[in-house]
C-alpha cells in the first residue's frame, strides 16, 4: 500500500511546543495543603499510573466487589485512600454543545490532552485541530512511557495518548475514505486535511512516532511488515512477528502473535507485544479453552502491567521517571454484550491489576497511582433479589455499538446464569436459546455471603443483576487516587479536568493552554 508520509518530529515538535507555550487561559485546579499523603515519603512524584477500566460505572465496581469479595469487602480499588467522580460528556462536532453520552475516543482525548470533542475523534479538538496528547509531552521532557490494554492497541482508548486521527476507526491496516473521514451532511466525505497525520492510520502512525517506549496489548493484524521495520530502527525489541515483507497480504499465517514467553523474556530498553490478532482474549474464555490452546499463551492485564512497571522503571533516568497508561477494555466489551458473567470475571481481571500498581507505588514512594474510567455501559444493574427489570423482552437490548468491530467480540453472551421467577415461568431458563420468549430476565451470582451450596443462576444466589441498554450512558464514573497528589482527585471533576491534574503530577505545575 502507498504510505503517507507521517513524521514523528512533527508530534514530538508539537508535544514541545505545548509543554511550555500558551494560546488560551491557563487551566486551575484547588489549592491543596502539601501533605505527606498516603504512599508517598516525601511528596515528590516521578511516576503517574493511569489505569482504565473501559466501560467501568459505579455499579460495575460494586457488582465486583459483591461477586468477590461479599457485601463487606472491598476490591484493591476501593482500598485506594482518595475517591470522587468524574463527568464526562463529549461535545458535538464543530460546537461546544454537549453531547451527553460520550464515546471512548472523545473520552480519552479528554483525558489525554484537556480538551472536549466530538464522538469518534482521536487527538483532535471539535474542530479537527491537533491537541498534542499527555504522553507526547511526557516523553518530549524525557520521561520514560507505556500505553498498554486488553484491546487492540490501536482502539480507542490506548491510541488517545499516541494518535490523531479525524476517526478512531482509521487504524489500520490500510487506509479508506470510509474509515477516516467524517461525513458532510449530504452524505459525502469531508475533503482531505492538509494535515494527512489526520487521516493516516493508528497502527502507522504508533509505529513511527515513538511515542510510547513500552507498547503491550492485541491489534497485530492492524500492522503490516514494514511497521516492525520501522519500529525496530528505532531500537524496539519487536515480540513475535508483523509478517513477512515477501507474502501479499496479511494474514494469521504470515504473522505471529508474542506470548507471555516472549513478555518475559523481554529486556531492551524499547518493547512492543501484540499477543493476539484482535482483542486480547475475555479471561473467563480464555480459562474454558483446553490444553495446548494458542490463546492460553495470552499475557493476563496483570502480567503486561507487572512487565510494563519493570522495563519502565529499569528505563527512567536518574531524574526522570514515568509516565504509563493501562486499559482494562473488556469490561466495556462485554457490557455491550450484555454478559455480566464475563463483565464481572473482567473486572476483577482489572483489578488484580490495579494491585499490581499500587504494590509497586508502595514500594516506590514517589508514584501517583488513578484509577478511573471513560464512561459507563449498559446501564448495569443490581437489582432487589426476586425482582425483574426489562424481563419481558425477547432477547437483550440491541447491541448500538455493533458496527465498532472492536465491541463484537464472541461469545455474544454466556448461555447461561440468567434466571426467571418460577411463579411466572415454570422455573429457570438459561438466557438465549430458550424457547420462552420472557427470556431477558436477571442475571443471578452467588457470593462469598451465599450459604454453601448456592448456585450461580439460581433465585437463592443474592447477586442479581442487568442492563438498560447495550450501548454507552451518560453517568458519572467513579476515580480513585493513591500516592502522593492523589488528593487533587478527591472531587466531583470533570474529565478534562483529568489531564490538568496529570500534567502538574509530572512537570510540577499547570499547563498553558
Amino acid at each position: 500500500m502507498q504510505r503517507k508520509a507521517f513524521k514523528a518530529a512533527v508530534v514530538v515538535a508539537m508535544a514541545s511546543t505545548l509543554v511550555g507555550g500558551s494560546s488560551v487561559a491557563a487551566w486551575s485546579e484547588p489549592s491543596h495543603q502539601n501533605q505527606n499523603e498516603q504512599g508517598g515519603r516525601d511528596g515528590e512524584i516521578r511516576n503517574v499510573i493511569y489505569l482504565l477500566g473501559d466501560g467501568m460505572g459505579r455499579t460495575h465496581v460494586t457488582a465486583g466487589r459483591e461477586r468477590f469479595y461479599g457485601a463487606s469487602g472491598r476490591l484493591n480499588m476501593e482500598r485506594m485512600p482518595f475517591v470522587g467522580q468524574v463527568a464526562t460528556y463529549a461535545v458535538e462536532k464543530g460546537s461546544n454543545k454537549p453531547a451527553l453520552v460520550t464515546d471512548s475516543a472523545s473520552a480519552a482525548t479528554a483525558w489525554s490532552s484537556g480538551v472536549k470533542t466530538y464522538n469518534a475523534a482521536l487527538g483532535v479538538d471539535a474542530y479537527e485541530k491537533k491537541v498534542a496528547t499527555l504522553m507526547e509531552q511526557a516523553k518530549a521532557a524525557g520521561f520514560a512511557t507505556g500505553n498498554v490494554s486488553t484491546a487492540e492497541i490501536t482502539d480507542a482508548t490506548p491510541a488517545g495518548q499516541f494518535s490523531h486521527v479525524l476517526l478512531r476507526g482509521c487504524q489500520g491496516p490500510t487506509y479508506s475514505d470510509a474509515a477516516c473521514l467524517p461525513k458532510n451532511a449530504d452524505g459525502t466525505y469531508e475533503a482531505k486535511p492538509a494535515d494527512t497525520t489526520l487521516i493516516t492510520p493508528v497502527a502507522e502512525q504508533i509505529a513511527r512516532n515513538g511515542t510510547a517506549d513500552v507498547v503491550l496489548g492485541g491489534g497485530l493484524a492492524r500492522f503490516e511488515p514494514d511497521d516492525q521495520k520501522a519500529l525496530e530502527a528505532q531500537g524496539y525489541q519487536v515480540l513475535g512477528s508483523f509478517g513477512d515483507p515477501a507474502l501479499p497480504a496479511q494474514t494469521a499465517a504470515s504473522q505471529k502473535v508474542a506470548t507471555k514467553a516472549d513478555l518475559d523474556a523481554a529486556k531492551g530498553k524499547k518493547v512492543v507485544g501484540l499477543f493476539n490478532r484482535g482483542n486480547l482474549t475475555v479471561e473467563a474464555a480464555k480459562a474454558a479453552l483446553p490444553a495446548g490452546a494458542a490463546e492460553k499463551a495470552e499475557p493476563t492485564l496483570s502480567d503486561m502491567t507487572t512487565k510494563a512497571l519493570d522495563l519502565l522503571s529499569a528505563k527512567k533516568g536518574k531524574n526522570k521517571g514515568f509516565f504509563l497508561q493501562i486499559e482494562g477494555a473488556q469490561i466495556d466489551k462485554r457490557s455491550h454484550a450484555n454478559d455480566a458473567n464475563q463483565t464481572l470475571g473482567e473486572i476483577k481481571a482489572f483489578d488484580d491489576a490495579v494491585a499490581k500498581a499500587v504494590d509497586f507505588a508502595k514500594k516506590d514512594g514517589h508514584t501517583l497511582v488513578i484509577v478511573t474510567a471513560d464512561h459507563e455501559c449498559a446501564g448495569f444493574n443490581i437489582i432487589e433479589k426476586g425482582t425483574f427489570t426489562n424481563a419481558e423482552a425477547a432477547a437483550p437490548p440491541a447491541n448500538n455499538d455493533a458496527g465498532n468491530p472492536a465491541n463484537n467480540s464472541s461469545p455474544a453472551r454466556t448461555s447461561g446464569g440468567n434466571t426467571k421467577d418460577a411463579t411466572r415461568s415454570g422455573g429457570i431458563v438459561n438466557g438465549a436459546g430458550s424457547k420462552d420468549p420472557k427470556n431477558f430476565a436477571p442475571a443471578t451470582f452467588r457470593t462469598p455471603d451465599d450459604a454453601p451450596g448456592v448456585a450461580d443462576g439460581t433465585p437463592e444466589a443474592s447477586l442479581w443483576l442487568t442492563y438498560l441498554s447495550g450501548n454507552h450512558t451518560g453517568a458519572d464514573v467513579p476515580i480513585f487516587a493513591y500516592g502522593p497528589g492523589g488528593q487533587r482527585f478527591a472531587a466531583s471533576q470533570d474529565n478534562t479536568d483529568l489531564y490538568g491534574k496529570m500534567y502538574r503530577a509530572l512537570f510540577n505545575r499547570s499547563p498553558q493552554r
